[in-house]
């Protein structure tokens, strides 16, 4: 009997040991998991927040230098153009390249007018400006807004229609007057300038004796006539002004640059200087 009840005391021992165990597994269990949710939760709170901060702090970096380059830029161009000796009235960009890039031809043309140049003319010889006319135009006020920025409302252009040169498109009052060329309005123009004067003789409006060059050029420049260029601006490797307004450029000062792909206003501010530089005999 004693035997029994010895042996119902070890069983009734061991049962205990083994629920103590169980506990035991089951607390440290349980508070590993609760850690784990607790770790995910505080990792779910903070962590977007940190790096939001850092990425807001980043960007903000970011973004002052380039408002201020930009308004240092309209700055400095302004003080350029009154700082050279003359100032083209009238320039030509010539584009002898085969692919034309809208996106730089518009730079070109809001740095004329930044500088204070009034008068822009754009011209390649496959007339390929003339056929998307409203694409530059398009691109000429993106980039206006983009480089002027609020000065932009300080800077009109003023579009000519090339088969009338009648305004074609106008922001507020004119300042600057962009005009489309193609090869039409070269040698064809002084074509049709002597068959319009033939027309005048026979109707008896004029005399053959009444020829003259200040006729020509009359008849040249239309109702509603750009100055001659003063600076033409020719982009290429080509030797040749490729029929670019022969009439018009007898006493126009002609610069070479490479290229007008990524040009930049360095490049620009410099052919205005070597013009501003050079001396003009006027033909003496």
């Amino acid at each position: 009997m004693a035997v029994v009840y010895e042996f119902m005391w070890r069983m009734l021992h061991a049962l205990l040991h083994l629920q103590r165990t169980i506990l035991s597994w089951f607390r440290i269990s349980i508070w590993n998991w609760n850690w784990r949710l607790w770790r995910r939760a505080v990792a779910t709170v903070l962590v977007p927040a940190v790096f939001g901060f850092q990425n807001h702090t980043h960007n903000n970096k970011k973004l002052v230098p380039g408002g201020g380059k930009k308004s240092c830029g309209r700055v400095r161009w302004k003080s350029d153009g009154k700082s050279l000796e003359k100032l083209p009235l009238h320039v030509g960009l010539l584009i002898a390249e085969e692919e034309p890039r809208y996106t730089d031809i518009a730079n070109l043309v809001v740095w004329c007018m930044a500088v204070g140049i009034s008068y822009v003319s754009v011209y390649d010889n496959q007339g390929i400006f003339r056929r998307n006319n409203s694409r530059l135009m398009d691109e000429i006020l993106k980039q206006q807004q983009e480089l002027l920025g609020l000065d932009s409302l300080k800077y009109s252009v003023e579009f000519l229609n090339n088969s009338n040169d009648k305004p074609e498109q106008q922001v507020l009052s004119c300042q600057a007057t962009v005009k489309v060329l193609s090869p039409d309005d070269g040698k064809p123009g002084i074509v049709k300038a002597a068959q319009k004067f033939c027309q005048l003789v026979e109707q008896q409006q004029q005399r053959s004796a009444d020829l003259d060059v200040n006729m020509l050029d009359s008849l040249l420049r239309g109702t509603k006539g750009m100055p001659d260029p003063d600076l033409v601006m020719k982009f290429g490797t080509v030797d040749s002004t490729l029929g670019f307004l022969p009439w018009h450029i007898r006493l126009t000062e002609i610069i070479s640059l490479p290229s007008h792909i990524n040009i930049t206003y360095e490049d620009f501010f410099s052919a205005l200087k070597c013009y501003a530089g050079c001396e003009q005999r006027l033909g003496k």
